[in-house]
């Protein structure tokens, strides 16, 4: 772990981390296919594993020794799987049944867990083990996703047809947003990749907790933006026929 850092960081964001957990499931829970339903809490169980994989590899200093290996570890044991783990979704039919059945009203309110995470960040920045681009202060205003979460989710689906053009492109700049801090994340830690920072690396993702940022996190929200933005545009092509 960091040393000398509040725990009040570590606790704080641990508990944003299990709120993304629980958010997610309760989206799975809410599914339109019962069958997905009933497999909610085996991929919590799955999900607690990989949190608990990645506590372990963070502790063991896996991901903060030898930090100028290509490719970085934490890409290639993290960050990669996941993404990978989201193509398979999109292109296995069972994936595609899984992503066509969660509920759009639940994925817009995921995004409230980017509210504290840009918090912590703020509090990282200030305890040197981030840059300043990577916070609010800087140049990553993803915090407005997380503000504007509820009231896009209030306004879309207060009635009983939703408004499908707002919440598309609240989707797309959402995501933009995300892209954004990603790539000042990645191109700011001390990797080979390194382009920027380095007077004040971005060093707090390679321990515990907050490599659950990339490795968790981030995909949950990458995931909630790309199944959100397929659904509506499906949605559209419905309605055009």
């Amino acid at each position: 772990m960091l040393a000398n850092l509040p725990y009040y960081i570590s606790i704080v964001f641990a508990l944003t981390t299990f709120a993304t957990l629980l958010l997610f499931v309760n989206a799975i829970k809410n599914s339109s296919k019962e069958k997905t339903r009933k497999k909610a809490n085996l991929i919590a169980l799955g999900l607690i594993g990989w949190l608990i994989i990645h506590a372990i590899f963070s502790l063991l200093n896996v991901y903060n020794t030898n930090t100028y290996s290509f490719p970085p570890k934490i890409i290639l044991l993290g960050i990669l799987p996941t993404f990978l783990a989201i193509l398979l979704l999109f292109i296995t039919k069972k994936g595609k049944q899984f992503i066509a059945s969660l509920p759009l009203k639940n994925l817009t309110y995921l995004n409230i867990v980017r509210v504290p995470v840009e918090v912590v960040l703020f509090w990282l920045f200030i305890n040197k083990t981030i840059p300043e681009l990577m916070t609010f202060e800087g140049r990553n205003f993803d915090i407005l996703a997380g503000i504007t979460a509820p009231i896009i989710a209030y306004l879309a689906f207060k009635k009983t047809s939703i408004n499908r053009p707002l919440v598309l492109i609240w989707n797309f700049v959402c995501l933009g947003l995300l892209i954004n801090i990603v790539l000042s994340a990645l191109f700011s830690a001390p990797t080979p990749v390194q382009k920027f920072a380095f007077d004040q690396p971005n060093i707090a993702i390679l321990y515990f907790p907050f490599s659950w940022l990339p490795t968790f996190i981030v995909p949950i929200v990458l995931l909630g933006h790309i199944i959100s933005i397929k659904q509506l545009l499906n949605l559209k092509q419905q309605n055009n026929t």
